[in-house]
């Protein structure tokens, strides 16, 4: 010991200080982690018990709902970064302490707090969550991650393009390499669609109101929220955008059920079946996947407006549930049933329009749920597949010769799409595709059809897929 540190006083004890903000996010990031759950389910009884308890206000809801997306939109890009910091394997790193670390990069590298800000606050975090030994770590390593911007540490840790394109990609954009490649496939195209694409997930997606046609209007959402907080939606006559956030169930036709929370890609699949040509009666319609019943709210109220009845069916209880509540005050006749698609209650020929908005890979909602990207693996397909092509044939069988299907799913992953519908079509038999595309008027770059493949990017919607058959024999 030297003579000066022997001169030095101990320094007192300091309490850490709490920071009820990050403290939420870190639990939100563990619950993530830990029981897998999802963000945008964890998130908003978290904040509401905060706003209760700890008096939160807008300005911290706002900064814990960043930390917790932002990180884990950009999880695969910290993590490289944070290996580069280290004299270990990421795995060999205990994931709260992974979690505390991610959440500071995402504060240096993607946020504008000030560097010492973001450092400090970081380090306090880890003492009231972690302890006083492994905060000395997460203030080593951030110190390092500090001292360049995120341009400079994608230099140094991404591979170049041209040597490994779909390793660089995935580093750069925060992908696994399995759906950079995935994407890539379906979109087709060279690099700057793919970047434009991977783009787009990691941006904060709007919400998106849908005026249930017979018991709300956009007219009257538009007056209610008022013209600098939003704007009619881009595609689909029934949408409203909300352009400043706020709380979508503290507006009366919302919490009335009048309205509901409805990407806009999904209202476009519900009106296109809806307005699908048809020879003959159109008076029974199916939703046969309808949890938790946005699609089958929408199409209730359109098939009301024509006199026609909706069944929903839904296997899961607590999904028909929550389809049922969704219904409820529906202008029109419509029953819930629990029943399983791929064995139906239901007699063939029995409906005139039937949807099937499958059960996949959610690979194209990775700007609402982040997380999926890191915990959906390739051969989750391989188990999706069978359940997708029984539904879809089903489906077929549920509807009239001359009625109408539509396949759905929020993926664009090709053989959750097209390979399905060929392989349905090919063995069925009886059935043929119809274009798709002139029943979303006004929707630009809808590709070759006949079949429809919306795109973050380019629409603004999730990517959503839909193909329509025509049952002929």
């Amino acid at each position: 010991m030297s003579e000066q540190s022997r001169r030095r006083p101990p320094q007192p004890y300091r309490r850490p200080k709490k920071d009820p903000v990050r403290i939420l996010a870190f639990e939100a990031l563990r619950a993530v982690d830990e029981r897998d759950a999802y963000a945008n389910l964890v998130l908003p009884p978290l904040l509401k018990k905060a706003r209760e308890k700890e008096g939160f206000e807008n300005r911290d809801a706002a900064l814990a709902t960043e930390l917790v997306y932002g990180t884990l939109r950009r999880q695969g890009t910290y993590d490289a970064i944070i290996a580069a910091c280290i004299d270990r394997p990421l795995r060999e790193v205990d994931p709260p302490v992974l979690d505390v670390l991610a959440m500071g990069a995402h504060q240096l590298l993607g946020t504008r707090i000030p560097t010492h800000a973001a450092v400090s606050a970081s380090v306090e975090l880890a003492r009231v969550v972690l302890g006083d030994g492994r905060a000395k770590f997460v203030n080593a390593v951030l110190r390092k991650i500090a001292r360049q911007d995120l341009d400079a540490w994608l230099e140094q840790v991404a591979p170049p393009y041209d040597e490994d394109a779909e390793d660089h990609l995935a580093v750069v954009h925060s992908h696994p390499r399995w759906v950079v490649s995935a994407l890539w496939d379906a979109l087709g195209g060279g690099r700057a669609g793919i970047e434009d694409l991977l783009e787009a997930d990691n941006e904060r997606p709007e919400v998106t109101l849908v005026a249930r046609p017979g018991r709300s209007t956009t007219d009257e959402l538009l007056d209610v929220l008022g013209e600098e907080a939003s704007l009619p939606g881009r595609w689909s006559p029934y949408a409203v955008r909300l352009t400043e956030g706020g709380e979508p169930g503290a507006i009366d036709a919302v919490r009335e059920g009048r309205a509901g929370v409805q990407d806009e890609g999904s209202q476009l699949v519900a009106i296109a079946l809806a307005n699908a040509p048809l020879d003959g009666p159109d008076e029974r319609w199916l939703d046969g996947c309808a949890g938790p019943g946005g699609k089958a709210a929408l199409l209730g109220a359109l098939a009301a407006g024509r006199g026609a009845t909706l069944l929903a069916s839904e296997k899961q209880p607590h999904r028909a549930r929550l389809v049922d509540r969704a219904l409820t005050g529906n202008p029109g006749p419509y029953q819930v049933v629990v029943a399983d698609g791929t064995r139906p209650p239901w007699h063939p020929g029995a409906f005139d329009r039937a949807l099937v908005d499958v059960p996949c890979s959610g690979l194209g909602a990775l700007r609402r749920r982040p997380e999926a990207r890191w915990r959906r693996r390739p051969e989750d397909l391989e188990g999706f597949g069978p359940l997708q092509r029984a539904l879809l044939t089903e489906a077929l069988k549920a509807v009239r010769v001359g009625g109408v299907v539509g396949y759905a799913t929020c993926s664009p992953h090709l053989a959750e799409t097209r390979v399905v519908v060929d392989d349905v079509l090919k063995r069925h038999g009886g059935a043929e595709l119809i274009d798709a595309r002139p029943l979303m008027p006004g929707v630009p770059a809808l590709g070759d059809g006949p079949d429809v493949q919306l795109w973050p990017h380019l629409h603004g919607t999730d990517a959503m897929y839909l193909a329509l058959l025509r049952r002929t024999a």
